[in-house]
């Protein structure tokens, strides 16, 4: 599936509309580069999976969660040494824990991933700054 999102709000209610499509144990993993809208883009998701607070990049904390009808474990793997840092901070503990694990720069632990991962690719559009192209593999709509 491909979307074309003109702002932050649309970013964040495609990522809504994506959590309506997912089931617990599901894992999220995006593509795309700094500035995209991975982090707008999880904000709908937590929406979507009836998450209250705010929901914030977990750059330096690794993981934030966040309680819901689904629980949402954030991820964010830029900072992350290797993917052996990934099983040190309880990875696969967050996989059997009935929520939904959303994982940023999740390039750098790829081989961590599970087969049926569902991957979302953000993009900048080619002619138009602002708006993202984003891409969704992996779910049935």
């Amino acid at each position: 599936m491909e979307y074309l999102s003109h702002s932050v709000e649309e970013t964040e209610a495609i990522g809504e509309a994506l959590a309506k499509l997912l089931s617990a144990g599901s894992v999220v993993a995006y593509r795309g580069t700094l500035g995209m809208g991975k982090t707008a883009f999880t904000r709908g998701l937590a929406r979507g999976l009836g998450c209250r607070g705010r929901v914030t990049s977990p750059t330096f904390t690794i993981v934030n969660e966040y309680r819901g009808s689904v629980p949402l474990f954030h991820f964010d793997m830029y900072r992350l040494e290797d993917e052996e840092a990934l099983f040190d901070i309880g990875w696969e503990d967050y996989l059997t824990r009935g929520g939904i694990c959303a994982v940023e720069w999740s390039e750098n632990v790829e081989s961590a991933l599970p087969e049926n991962t569902v991957y979302v690719t953000i993009a900048r559009h080619a002619q138009h700054d602002d708006w993202r192209i984003i891409t969704v593999e992996g779910v049935e709509a």
